[in-house]
């Protein structure tokens, strides 16, 4: 496989990371990890991640991750190492509305012809809550209104559930 074209596969992990994010869809986060990666006190592969991410994300209304300045070594045809930075914002049950600044510290391996990640280490240079959520506003209505909630969390249940009830 030629570097451009692994270094294109392994860009589109964070990617495909933020998106499962976003969407609490730990299936598709579990694919994205090799069947080796450890999930400390969650344990190990596909099992363990789903635990993680069962916990992680059993209190998100809202998660989107901007990803951004993905630096990539590799350290043979199998093996590479990268840092990726990503702001975040979130509304959590627990938290409110935070927003972070995060640097990924990433290890790659490529299995069976595939890059996965073999870890992932999120550093969190800030996390900031607010006193006012940008999501407990009446609906944007756009194009009528830019100002308000707009239609990608109202389209989600769980979202528009809480949405609802916190109007």
């Amino acid at each position: 496989m030629s570097a451009l074209l692994a270094r294109d596969e392994i860009r589109s992990l964070p990617l495909r990371y933020a998106r499962a994010i976003e969407s609490r869809d730990i299936d598709e986060m579990a694919e994205l990890f090799s069947p080796q990666a450890r999930f400390g006190e969650f344990g190990q592969g596909p099992e363990g991640l789903r635990r993680l991410m069962a916990d992680s994300l059993s209190g998100s209304l809202f998660a989107v991750i901007l990803v951004a300045n993905h630096l990539i070594d590799f350290q043979d045809e199998n093996r590479a190492t990268g840092q990726v930075w990503a702001h975040c914002y979130a509304h959590t049950r627990a938290d409110g509305f935070v927003d972070q600044l995060i640097r990924y510290d990433d290890r790659y391996e490529r299995i069976d012809g595939r890059w996965l990640f073999a870890h992932r280490r999120h550093r969190l240079w800030y996390g900031a809550a607010h006193d006012r959520s940008p999501l407990v506003q009446p609906a944007a209505n756009w194009p009528a209104s830019q100002v308000g909630v707009g239609d990608i969390p109202l389209g989600d249940p769980e979202f528009a559930d809480w949405w609802r009830s916190s109007q």
